[in-house]
């Protein structure tokens, strides 16, 4: 039997399970992890960081507490190396005026590294996957292709100034999320991270029975050599998989093979898609400045639920 103080469950593949205490206070939680995208341990710790803590804004929630998931192969990672991992995480959550409570280590062929966190929430100023209505316009906070650009790194592609810019961009925190549930500003929104733009966006707009329209010219890339690397053919298995799993889900006549990658592709810890009433977007787009949003683009709408979930022009 379901319980009624669950007010975010598994139902609606949303950012984080939301449980109901009282009538002002609700429990955010979630687990997140994975393998490294980068070679400094350090950035990795910060990077894995802040996307487990991300789900928790995304959902309009204040990270109270983290625990360290973490799996070594013992036989090639010196202490060294995993300490400075831990250090970037316990240093990422203290940013976040998170607690960190402990965790646990486990031997794995391969490192991992995440955190489980707890939140907390108004159960009356959530922000969810499924609350977005017909008007609202999507404002995105983060640009794309930290995918692409991860994929490069592994294959040995000399990134050059993008290396520290799109690490940097990936270790930010999304604090932005708990500020704009506070003032009630957003009615729906998620995180953009594994299963792209397309993935998340097609979720939010089947939860909230609309569909979603976006202007791909209005989709910010990190940087213009994004799509040259996509044009080179460095794109990620991920990325093509999240590519083909929205193809029944979206129109997209006259959008280049490029620009439907950049949408597909699969980021880590990437940025807020908020769905914002008309009236409140000058107030939230104040809100992302003023909190250091690293972009806030309007990329498209909420209209009326038609045969699709996503309309791309």
């Amino acid at each position: 039997m379901q319980d009624e103080a669950l007010l975010v469950g598994a139902a609606t593949s949303d950012d984080a399970a939301v449980y109901r205490i009282n009538a002002e206070t609700a429990l955010v939680q979630t687990l997140d992890f994975f393998t490294p995208i980068v070679d400094d341990p350090y950035a990795y710790g910060q990077i894995a960081a802040a996307n487990s803590l991300s789900d928790v804004y995304a959902m309009g929630g204040l990270p109270l507490t983290a625990m360290n998931v973490v799996g070594v192969p013992l036989e090639e990672l010196s202490l060294e190396v995993v300490n400075a991992i831990l250090r970037g995480g316990a240093d990422k959550v203290a940013e976040a005026g998170c607690v960190l409570a402990g965790g646990h280590t486990v031997q794995n062929p391969e490192p991992l590294y995440g955190l489980s966190v707890t939140g907390l929430a108004h159960p009356d100023r959530l922000i969810t996957n499924s609350g977005a209505a017909t008007g609202d316009l999507l404002v995105l906070t983060k640009p794309l292709g930290t995918g692409i650009l991860a994929t490069a790194t592994k294959q040995g592609i000399d990134l050059g100034d993008l290396a520290p810019r799109f690490t940097e961009l990936m270790a930010t925190l999304n604090t932005p999320g708990a500020v704009l549930a506070k003032a009630g500003l957003v009615r729906g929104g998620t995180d953009v991270t594994g299963f792209g733009l397309l993935g998340h966006l097609g979720a939010m707009a089947r939860e909230s029975a609309v569909t979603a329209r976006v202007e791909s010219a209005r989709v910010p890339a990190i940087d213009e050599r994004v799509l040259g690397l996509i044009e080179e053919g460095c794109v990620p298995g991920g990325t093509r998989a999240n590519l083909a799993a929205a193809a029944s889900t979206f129109q997209g006549d006259g959008v280049s093979e490029t620009m439907r990658i950049l949408l597909a592709d699969a980021q880590t810890s990437g940025g807020l898609l908020l769905a914002v009433p008309p009236g409140n977007l000058e107030d939230v787009l104040r809100i992302l400045g003023d909190e250091g949003a690293p972009c806030a683009e309007v990329i498209g709408e909420m209209v009326e639920q038609g045969d699709c979930a996503i309309e791309v022009r």
